[in-house]
């Protein structure tokens, strides 16, 4: 491979991808985590105190790495896409500064009374500090977010010898289609938490841990990623269709339509053939798209040969859409067949927990499945309609860029796999601690998991 373009992309598509997985993490567990301490504050009840304490820590880690990726992310402006910030930087550059000045200062100032900070300062103090924490969080993926529309829906600028200016702050900022791209970030970050927790707590409790930070936290993940999942389908529904109006070739390679027409199928598997321009293979549901997004079956979608030369990579697109809409679907699943088991039953059954489980870092696929199809899905345009890949890209030689994308590489897969070993060893030592201290009967809809009880109802197999 000697495309330094196509290398560059790559190396990009592989910082973004491994940065991308950690403030997905922090942006909702701050909020998970607020929550739990007001539970405390409420209750004073201790078994939400130990969940904080537990996730805290993750959190911790989670936002370490998170602030080092995104600085190795940043520094590719400049050696990779010269051209980006000479083209728009005049508008790109104040939205990144607004987030170092709103969001990071902010948690960068409270995080350490968040973490230390309990038995040092007031309990409301401290809750405070996680508030503005969470604030931060949600901040800081509010103007990144702000950032990503605008190069997808950019408005509110004017083009003077080739270089973007701002004429409109504030259409910049409510761009066309923040609101949707961001509800669906907030959301995601939602269920990949709400996952997280659910699985590392049915670790836990396949592990024989009783503890009531248990129970707690699983059911706190279970009920909140049921309670996420639809909301998800609804904004990702009018995300689709403001997509459709902005984009309609990034939806072209999305449904794999090749011609503008009616009564296109909804594919649920194809093989898309750029050079044929066709699908090999096509097995679908007879006017579904058309339906989903025309709301009428026989409702006409543009199709890719609309746009020869300026569409995106199809079979990407197309197949990183279905991955995240088929986790999506298993998060459906799962999440409304746990909550059932935990309305009726009071526990979940032992499958259900090793599918939670393996359900662990479900959000994270969902959510880079999705990223891939908005940011692949762009192409050939960095900005759209504005600035393409191509015109923005540096002179630095393949053979240069190819080097530090392995080294990138291999530093993230092993950075990756410590990060994942060390919340699984975070969960069995808390495990292990809870088993040599006493722990108080769980009981929730009429069955009580004590420490030595099982946790499966009688006559309950799933």
């Amino acid at each position: 491979m000697d495309d330094p373009i196509l290398l560059a992309r790559i190396q990009f598509a592989a910082n973004i991808t491994f940065h991308i997985l950690f403030p997905t993490i922090t942006i909702a567990l701050a909020w998970v985590l607020l929550f739990v301490k007001l539970r405390f504050d409420a209750t004073r009840d201790e078994g939400w105190m130990e969940v904080y304490r537990f996730w805290v820590k993750a959190f911790a880690l989670t936002f370490s790495l998170g602030v080092v990726s995104g600085i190795v992310m940043s520094f590719q402006f400049g050696t990779n896409w010269p051209g980006f910030m000479n083209t728009v930087g005049n508008i790109a550059g104040p939205l990144l500064a607004y987030e170092i000045m709103t969001a990071f200062f902010l948690e960068a100032v409270f995080i350490g009374i968040m973490l230390f900070g309990q038995g040092r300062v007031s309990n409301r103090v401290h809750t405070l500090a996680t508030f503005l924490v969470a604030f931060g969080t949600t901040m800081s993926a509010f103007w990144i977010m702000v950032l990503s529309s605008w190069m997808h829906t950019p408005d509110g600028f004017e083009m003077r010898d080739g270089v973007a200016h701002a004429t409109d702050w504030w259409a910049i900022v409510f761009n066309p289609s923040l609101p949707y791209r961001l509800s669906h970030m907030l959301l995601a970050s939602g269920l990949t938490v709400a996952f997280l927790i659910a699985g590392l707590s049915a670790f836990r409790w396949l592990r024989g841990d009783r503890a009531p930070a248990v129970a707690k936290g699983l059911r706190l993940g279970v009920w909140l990623g049921a309670v996420l999942i639809p909301v998800q389908i609804v904004v990702g529904d009018l995300h689709g269709l403001n997509t459709l109006q902005h984009q309609p070739a990034k939806v072209a390679a999305i449904e794999g339509n090749w011609e503008t027409r009616g009564n296109v199928p909804l594919l649920l598997f194809a093989l898309p053939d750029e050079e044929a321009r066709a699908n090999r293979f096509e097995l679908g549901i007879p006017s579904g798209a058309s339906l989903i997004l025309k709301h009428d079956p026989a409702g006409v979608v543009p199709g890719l040969n609309d746009f020869k030369g300026k569409h995106p990579p199809v079979a990407p697109v197309f197949w990183s859409f279905r991955v995240m809409v088929g986790v999506g679907m298993l998060m459906l699943v799962l999440s409304w067949w746990s909550a059932w088991q935990l309305w009726r039953r009071g526990a979940v059954g032992a499958w259900t927990a090793r599918a939670l489980v393996a359900m662990t870092f479900s959000g994270w696929v969902a959510t880079v499945a999705g990223w891939y199809v908005t940011e692949i899905g762009r192409q050939p345009w960095l900005v759209h309609g504005v600035l393409t890949t191509a015109q923005a890209a540096s002179a630095v030689p393949a053979t240069m860029i190819a080097t530090t994308l392995a080294l990138y590489v291999a530093v993230y897969v092993a950075l990756l796999a410590a990060y994942v070993g060390t919340l699984f060893y975070l969960a069995m030592k808390s495990g292990a601690a809870a088993a040599h201290s006493p722990s108080e009967p769980i009981a929730q809809g009429g069955a009580s998991l004590s420490p030595t009880a099982p946790a499966v109802p009688a006559g309950a197999a799933a």
